[in-house]
């Protein structure tokens, strides 16, 4: 658990055991109580696939007090829409990345509540880097960068390990090798120190590194490839949303 809440204090409703519910439960969370236990909730977290949500929100509805803050880490289902939905709640939008279970997430967050948002901060900020975004519509760009860019990162290092096998590497020794300096790299992003002086950091002028980045990125071999995968997801998110 990362604090930002006492276990005593959480309700979990699951329609499946989970293993992090239990693990919630030896906490002292309440797993799928009799649902009049949500009348005191402050807020309530919506986590289920953005086509399900009416339907999950329903049995719910009548226990919640009208004051309880809606916090949705749903991808494209607008705050408008889930507000509605709730009978006219205040909302909080998130996305966070799987990072926040081992606290060390990122979320973005929107909402045109200060209150809600401010749920929402009290909430992710103990187990993730939080943006606050300055308008709705940059949820799509925030989900496909930070929401889906785990898994680029995750599919740059397999094809490294891969190519480390191309070049004589047991497979075994290049996924160690590949994965161990994926964790590496992320353990030197300190601060907000540019990422060209991290680079350089790395690369020395003439070096062997800089032979391999002239190659990463010849006309655009790396950029290009990466602005067309966020925008994929951009328009995937945009659509999801309509």
């Amino acid at each position: 658990m990362t604090g930002a809440v006492d276990p005593k204090d959480l309700i979990i409703l699951t329609p499946s055991e989970k293993p992090v519910a239990e693990k919630a439960r030896a906490l002292g969370a309440r797993i799928n109580p009799p649902l009049d236990a949500l009348a005191d909730a402050k807020a309530f977290v919506i986590g289920v696939k953005p086509a399900k949500w009416a339907e999950a929100s329903q049995p719910v509805l009548a226990h919640l007090s009208k004051d309880a803050v809606i916090v949705s880490v749903m991808a494209g289902v607008p705050e408008a829409t889930i507000s509605q939905g709730f009978e006219g709640r205040s909302v909080v939008r998130v996305m966070p990345t799987t990072g926040v279970a081992q606290g060390q997430g990122v979320a973005s967050l929107w909402s045109s509540h200060k209150a809600a948002l401010d749920t929402g901060l009290s909430l992710f900020a103990p187990m993730a880097e939080t943006a606050v975004l300055t308008s709705e519509d940059l949820m799509h760009a925030a989900t496909a960068v930070s929401g889906c860019g785990p898994a680029y990162f995750f599919a740059f290092t397999r094809a490294l390990a891969q190519a480390g096998v191309a070049e004589g590497l047991p497979e075994d020794v290049a996924m160690k090798l590949a994965r161990a300096t994926l964790r590496s790299a992320a353990a030197g992003v300190v601060g907000d120190e540019a990422l060209d002086t991290l680079i350089d950091r790395v690369a020395s002028p003439g070096g062997v590194t800089q032979a391999g980045l002239v190659v990463l990125n010849e006309n655009g071999a790396l950029d290009r490839p990466v602005k067309g995968a966020v925008k994929a997801a951009v328009d995937k998110s945009t659509e999801l949303s309509g």
